[in-house]
């Protein structure tokens, strides 16, 4: 009797789908001209990128930063830091990424925002970027040709940036505007026979201008203590430690 043996057929794997890689963000170039979201997704896959800004829907990427660039960088936050160590409800920043408005994500040295409780027009999104108008900008540029003078102070006008600032280094030269009906005003220094600027946005921040330029701190913050020491500012804490519905970021 013949039996007849059925080899057993082999299994056959299972095929899956597979996944396609994404695509990697194309790189982002200076002079590109990008959408907001467009844009952030490329400056996040190139960490090595320190600082790039989208201004007016086109990408600028900074050159690398000079001795004299960064001397006065650390002379601003310093002065800054020292009136925000005594200012409730005041935050610094620097070169944090700020959403203006959909052609414009900029990345100022420096910045000094007011919470949002305490009437700041700026807020912390919830991927950690800040959102709207900071009340005050300082920019550092090289010159009065640097587009920090141009676009960017265009940009800031039109957003509404309550004062903006810039140290322009090669030139010894420091500018302060306060934002009034839609234009950029000089501030007039109030102390003129000592030449300090004082904010309005922040009452009791105080400038000693030709120090701040000369590169001494010591004089600067000087000056700074006096402004801290001023009714105006002691009136500015009151009102914000007074305000209904005040609250920390």
């Amino acid at each position: 009797m013949t039996v007849n043996v059925r080899t057993p057929q082999a299994t056959r794997p299972v095929e899956r789908p597979v996944k396609p890689t994404p695509a990697r963000p194309p790189s982002l170039e200076p002079g590109d001209r990008l959408t907001q979201r467009e844009f952030e997704r490329r400056y996040a896959a190139m960490p090595h990128i320190n600082k790039a800004e989208l201004i007016e829907g086109v990408v600028y990427i900074p050159s690398p930063v000079h001795a004299s660039h960064a001397s006065a960088h650390s002379l601003i936050i310093t002065w800054l830091g020292v009136y925000t160590a005594a200012t409730p409800s005041v935050k610094l920043a620097d070169n944090a990424t700020v959403r203006l408005d959909p052609d414009n994500v900029v990345q100022p040295d420096v910045l000094l925002r007011l919470e949002p409780g305490a009437g700041g027009r700026s807020h912390i999104s919830a991927d950690d970027y800040i959102e709207g108008a900071p009340e005050l900008i300082v920019e550092i540029a090289t010159s009065s040709a640097a587009y920090d003078l141009h676009d960017k102070l265009r940009v800031y006008r039109r957003n509404r940036v309550q004062e903006y600032a810039v140290w322009q280094v090669l030139e010894g030269r420091l500018d302060w505007w306060r934002w009034e009906d839609g234009e950029y005003v000089p501030l007039a220094p109030v102390r003129a026979a000592r030449g300090t600027l004082t904010s309005q946005a922040f009452p009791g921040l105080w400038l000693d201008a030709t120090a701040m330029l000369a590169g001494d701190l010591a004089a600067t913050l000087a000056r700074l203590q006096e402004g801290l020491a001023s009714p105006e500012h002691a009136a500015f804490v009151a009102h914000i430690t007074e305000t209904p519905g005040r609250t920390s970021e």
